[in-house]
């Protein structure tokens, strides 16, 4: 194993793929928690929280363009404000990334628990099993994603629209179902509050894009397009499919369901095939986001090594150029989440995930505002419109994010939080003990800049 750049094979099209087939998380197994939170105007919620989070995106596709690394947030936190607030964003971000492949683990479980039950007991050990698996297969070349991203991410919209036809034209499909028992929000402003917070996870993965920048093939000025691409394609998605599967049944008697779709197909008696397509469509929607947000956690590790803020080991790359121990300690972190997993495992993810993005959002819509003022010199392939009233509308919404996410976390995710916490804070000491004993190999570096493109081969 060496040190070594990563290998610049994804194009843009497979960007798209997988930066929305990595948003598109599924709704396979969560759609019931939607329900029991906004019920069937759940389907609104999407697309305005894709228009409130463009501010964000275009702050993110701003700095990408301009600081174009693996390291993202990192070296621009850093730039705008210093290593140790640098580090802390780097790690409330892999923080954001690392803990969906645990979410998606648990939505294959839900789909293989419909053909073959899964006792309660084993359900976190077949979890684990499976992010394992993942953890294999990340091994290989990052063209392998891109390829498998680009069939996965086409065949689960055609699969997934099909379906959604299938229950608009059922003579079952009603409006009353959507507007009746409590209307559209059933659990009124409160329900709408906390869905504006946590519904965001649904969008996170616009975010990671950047991190695999030294990865692409194309000029990072178009990284917006991917950002954009990545919010408003699932945005729609969602807002069929939740009026699709809403029209069926009142929102509480969804909200009480396992998986709404084959269950409402079997509730139905229409052609079992329709179940098992949407079942195949959803476990096709979990393994885009999986294969992206770990090949995201990975890199969010590699960029933080650049910095030298984590051990070099962390930079080194397999025969394939894959980040081998960046892996690895995906993995661990992906079993530590599954372990603190409970039965009501999506509500706890989401508020975790999402109170870490909502760090991470704030801070960087404030680095984009510090770096126009401190360094206005350098090239913004790619110059995001509204300047400074744009950036704090995404602080605002991040704000928002952070309160809402805070109301729905239980006990066990303050737990696991404090834990990670604590873990980050003791690889910064780490790192301030390695800097003492080798001076040159750990220095802490200025930090990265536009000047530094060339070295890292960025476009």
């Amino acid at each position: 194993m060496a040190q070594g750049k990563l290998k610049r094979e994804l194009t843009f099209v497979s960007m798209v793929s997988i930066a929305a087939g990595s948003v598109i998380g599924g709704w396979l197994a969560e759609a019931p928690y939607w329900f029991s939170v906004s019920g069937a105007g759940s389907a609104f919620i999407f697309p305005i929280l894709a228009i409130l989070l463009v501010p964000v995106g275009l702050a993110f596709a701003e700095l990408t363009a301009m600081l174009p690394f693996a390291s993202a947030v990192d070296v621009w936190t850093t730039n705008a404000f210093g290593h140790k607030a640098g580090w802390s964003t780097q790690w409330m971000m892999f923080l954001v990334q690392v803990v969906e492949p645990p979410l998606m683990a648990f939505i294959f479980l839900t789909a293989i628990n419909y053909f073959i039950p899964i006792p309660a007991g084993m359900a976190k050990t077949v979890a684990i099993g499976l992010v394992f698996l993942w953890y294999v297969i990340s091994n290989f070349d990052i063209k392998l994603t891109g390829t498998l991203a680009n069939l996965f991410f086409y065949s689960m919209i055609v699969m997934s629209l099909f379906v959604a036809t299938v229950f608009f034209m059922n003579d079952s499909w009603s409006m009353s179902n959507i507007t009746g028992h409590g209307g559209y929000f059933p659990k009124g402003g409160y329900g709408v509050f906390i869905a504006m917070a946590v519904f965001s996870l649904k969008f996170i993965g616009f975010e990671f894009t950047p991190t695999l920048i030294e990865e692409t093939n194309f000029p990072a000025g178009k990284m917006w397009i991917v950002v954009m691409s990545a919010l408003f394609i699932p945005a729609v998605l969602y807002l069929i499919v939740v009026l699709a599967i809403g029209g069926l049944a009142p929102w509480g008697e969804i909200a009480g369901m396992s998986m709404p779709e084959p269950e409402l197909v079997a509730k139905l008696g229409l052609p079992a095939i329709i179940g098992i397509i949407a079942i195949v469509s959803g476990i096709l929607h979990a393994l885009t986001t999986l294969m992206g947000f770990w090949a995201s956690s990975a890199r969010v590790l590699y960029g933080a090594a650049q910095l030298n803020q984590l051990p070099k080991l962390f930079m080194d790359v397999n025969k394939h150029g894959q980040p081998w121990f960046s892996n690895l300690t995906v993995l661990f972190f992906s079993v530590f989440f599954c372990m603190f997993t409970e039965t009501n495992w999506v509500q706890y993810i989401y508020a975790v995930s999402c109170i870490a993005a909502g760090v991470v959002y704030f801070v960087c819509c404030l680095n984009a505002m510090k770096l126009r003022k401190t360094h206005p010199e350098w090239e913004r392939p790619f110059k995001a419109p509204g300047g400074n009233p744009l950036f704090i509308s995404g602080m605002v919404i991040s704000i928002w994010i952070i309160i809402g996410s805070v109301l729905e976390l239980e006990i066990g995710g303050y737990i696991s939080l404090a834990i990670y916490f604590l873990i980050g804070y003791g690889l910064h000491l780490l790192m301030t003990v390695l800097r003492k004993k080798y001076p040159e190999k750990y220095q802490m570096l200025g930090t990265l800049t536009p000047e530094d493109k060339e070295k890292f081969g960025t476009l």
